[in-house]
């Protein structure tokens, strides 16, 4: 019997006033009282009970003891309840990760509003153009845009966006509009790597994947940086559909090559946690999933193709 154990036995003895009341509420036989008691007595070294026929008293080291056994005890019982609150009241610091734009377009809204919901959460938000990787980084939820694989992290799955083209009117006045991918080697390409490699732009045609290598004129690692650029005319790019749509709607950006887009791309929530997740993770999926599906960004494929939950990459 572990020591905790034969503390709150002699507490038992003592607040019921014998073995057998104390064996009764422990769920215990008297046997097993009696041998915690014999243990714990032999290994402090103090006769903790006065033992007669008809009573069991405390000696004065066992009222000694019992004191600091019942603060032993009510600290445990104080540590396992705060940490029980913890699982179910949204309480500490979440620490959550998403693309730049994705993040402030979508997700730093809800984040706002979920902060306003739950004082007791404190909220580290990181939105960078780059794959965080949960467990090394001590992100609690990632936004992730792309496929994925198999690990010990979980996917709430969102919705899909798309892989689209992008050029100005002005440089498709001065240079001509691409027909077939193939067509831009000629043309002057801002690859933007948080999508595509720099190289290679991915496209697909009658259904097979269609790689195309181009000689960009610029390389970018975030995606205002290659808005702005293809906005100013330097040249085509690629990007999700929902970061390039203030400008399409402005008629800065004209969709391209549309005939060649690749299937749709999907979007996940990851969290580490599955079971028994701390209240602030759980509160948080809850509290942004339904929003997020319901986004019409989100909404480029059919809704059937949300698959369950699974184990997904930490990439």
């Amino acid at each position: 019997m572990d020591r905790l154990r034969e503390m709150e036995v002699f507490v038992a003895i003592v607040d019921s006033g014998g073995f057998t009341s104390a064996s009764e509420r422990l769920g215990l036989s008297t046997a097993a009282v009696s041998r915690a008691l014999n243990s714990l007595e032999a290994r402090t070294g103090a006769q903790l009970l006065a033992r007669t026929t008809r009573s069991v008293r405390p000696t004065d080291a066992g009222i000694a003891y019992l004191d600091a056994c019942r603060q032993v005890l009510d600290a445990v019982a104080d540590a396992e309840a705060n940490l029980g609150a913890w699982h179910v009241k949204p309480v500490g610091t979440l620490t959550l990760s998403a693309p730049v734009l994705f993040g402030q377009r979508f997700v730093a809204p809800l984040v706002n509003a979920f902060a306003m919901r739950y004082p007791d959460v404190n909220i580290n938000a990181v939105y960078i153009d780059r794959t965080t990787r949960l467990l090394e980084e001590g992100v609690d939820v990632a936004i992730r845009i792309g496929h994925l694989g198999d690990s010990t992290t979980f996917a709430v799955p969102l919705g899909f966006v798309r892989r689209k083209t992008y050029a100005s009117p002005a440089y498709l006045a001065a240079h001509g509009e691409p027909m077939h991918p193939r067509e831009l080697t000629r043309h002057a390409c801002v690859s933007y790597t948080g999508l595509t490699q720099p190289m290679e732009w991915v496209f697909a045609e009658r259904g097979a994947r269609l790689p195309v290598r181009i000689q960009p004129r610029m390389i970018v690692d975030l995606a205002p940086a290659a808005i702005a650029a293809a906005s100013d005319g330097v040249g085509i790019t690629q990007l999700f559909s929902y970061q390039a749509t203030p400008e399409v709607l402005d008629r800065r950006l004209r969709p391209v090559l549309t005939a060649f887009e690749p299937e749709a791309v999907p979007v996940n929530l990851l969290h580490v946690e599955r079971r028994g997740a701390s209240g602030k993770i759980r509160a948080f999926l809850e509290f942004v999933t339904e929003a997020l599906r319901n986004n019409v960004h989100l909404q480029c494929a059919a809704s059937s193709m949300l698959a369950p939950s699974g184990k997904v990459s930490r990439r």
